[in-house]
């Protein structure tokens, strides 16, 4: 019998869920045994899914959980070195040469675990099937809209939380804006997070330029991104991705005042934007990295959970039909994220 674990997030500011209630429902009624553990934050409240049938164990008890339970989260464990010997699905963030991704990779390899990535859960074709990415790029959006609408009053960022809705969100925006018309550019405008990114910024009134592979496939220098006011990022960090801000953009001309590297991978060394190496917090959301004219950079990396509900309901409902699989865990979306685990595994020394 397969047996999905729907663990607790623990990272702070994470109210997501990757499987709602109803696809839980679901998956009973497929044969698939599911465990929630407890959670204070969880944007759906824990007696939600013990109404339809869910076993409910306390938080943080997956560690104790069945070997042959798969852990299923959203965000990255706590950093803290214990060996992993269950299989897990979660956003790892792992492949690119990150630091943190490194010591992850070794906890499998001494727990014996496995990590099915949903970053790299994908059809046959290498489209991702789930992705939160709509709503990281509308969020992304405001808070850089935010972001710069605070330096222009000479103001630093305010703290970012939850908005109910999007709506809520994009009516914040406006106010702040107060009628002000920066320019905006959008690399990736044709994806998930380009087309989120895209249409908040057309929602509040703005003129997008909207450029995508046809526009970057010369590989650079791209000095139009320091002609516009706002620069987004919605390109994932990958091996032959181009630089879009180089490192000396302080000592240039610009115009460029925000960047929303929504994508937010600063320390994969695939990164295209160079001017900074941190991601941003929703109490800080921005970093200062040039002044005289002031440069911003937006890097929150769980932007979609500003909108827990929405985004949680998207990715849901995206994923359910993937989970009902799980019960042929080889094949199909789940061995070809494995075969990625597979392949990073075996360059782990540690």
């Amino acid at each position: 019998m397969t047996h999905l674990w729907v663990r607790a997030e623990s990272r702070e500011n994470e109210e997501r869920v990757g499987v709602l209630p109803a696809g839980v429902a679901a998956l009973l009624a497929a044969g698939i045994d599911v465990t929630v553990e407890e959670s204070a934050t969880r944007v759906v409240p824990t007696a939600e899914y013990a109404a339809v049938g869910a076993e409910i164990a306390p938080e943080g008890s997956w560690v104790d959980a069945p070997k042959d339970a798969i852990i299923f989260g959203l965000k990255e464990l706590p950093d803290n070195g214990l060996s992993l010997r269950h299989r897990h699905i979660m956003f790892g963030h792992a492949y690119k040469g990150q630091p943190a991704g490194q010591r992850l990779l070794a906890r499998f390899k001494a727990g014996g675990g496995a990590l099915y990535d949903l970053e790299y859960l994908e059809n046959e074709d290498g489209r991702r099937v789930a992705a939160f990415g709509y709503w990281a790029g509308y969020a992304g959006a405001a808070v850089s809209l935010l972001a710069f609408a605070a330096q222009q009053a000479g103001s630093p960022c305010p703290p970012v939380n939850t908005w109910a809705s999007s709506m809520d969100m994009r009516n914040d925006v406006q106010s702040a804006l107060n009628g002000a018309q920066p320019t905006a550019l959008v690399i990736g405008a044709l994806g998930r997070v380009g087309t989120g990114a895209s249409d908040l910024c057309e929602d509040v009134g703005l003129t997008v330029t909207k450029w995508d592979m046809a526009e970057t496939a010369h590989g650079g220098p791209f000095p139009e991104v320091l002609d516009h006011t706002l620069f987004f990022n919605c390109i994932l960090a990958r091996p032959g991705t181009p630089v879009f801000v180089p490192a000396d953009t302080c000592d240039r001309p610009r115009q460029l005042r925000v960047i929303g590297d929504i994508a937010c991978d600063p320390d994969s060394d695939f990164s295209p934007i160079k001017v900074y190496d941190h991601v941003t917090s929703w109490d800080t959301p921005v970093t200062r990295v040039c002044n005289a004219p002031p440069l911003d950079v937006m890097a929150i990396d769980n932007l979609p959970s500003l909108m827990p509900r929405e985004s949680s309901e998207d990715f849901s409902a995206q994923l359910l039909p993937h989970l009902k699989t799980l019960g042929d865990i080889n094949k199909g979306v789940w061995g070809r994220a494995k075969t990625y685990f597979d392949t990073h595994i075996q360059k782990v020394t540690a």
